[in-house]
């Protein structure tokens, strides 16, 4: 009796890591594919010269409407951006906010 007991104990263990396994391996797909996704250039990324304000605040972390108005204004009294780091130059707008949006910014 206990040997059968023993038995059964030890399979249901054998099938459980094989289920919590293959349940891992399927859990790491999606952070793999996320990954992908990330570093895919140009991909999610928002035109600071031609974003509407609503699709700046969306972009960008950090930033909501009212700075992203900001942002629009100064682009429309002063022209284009010539680069990323022009943004600097906006009221409201800190290099620690560029640094931490840069791969979300094109020109």
């Amino acid at each position: 009796m206990v040997k059968s007991t023993f038995q059964a104990l030890c399979i249901t263990l054998a099938l459980g890591g094989a289920v919590y396994t293959t349940g891992l391996a399927a859990a790491e797909s999606p952070s793999e594919t996320q990954a992908t996704q990330v570093s895919t250039p140009n991909e999610g990324q928002v035109s600071i010269n031609s974003a509407t304000a609503e699709q700046l605040a969306a972009g960008m972390n950090g930033i909501g409407l009212k700075k992203a108005q900001a942002i629009v204004s100064y682009r429309e009294q002063y022209g284009p951006f010539t680069a990323i780091e022009q943004l600097k130059e906006v009221p409201g707008i800190g290099s620690a906010l560029i640094e931490r949006n840069s791969a979300r910014l094109k020109l």
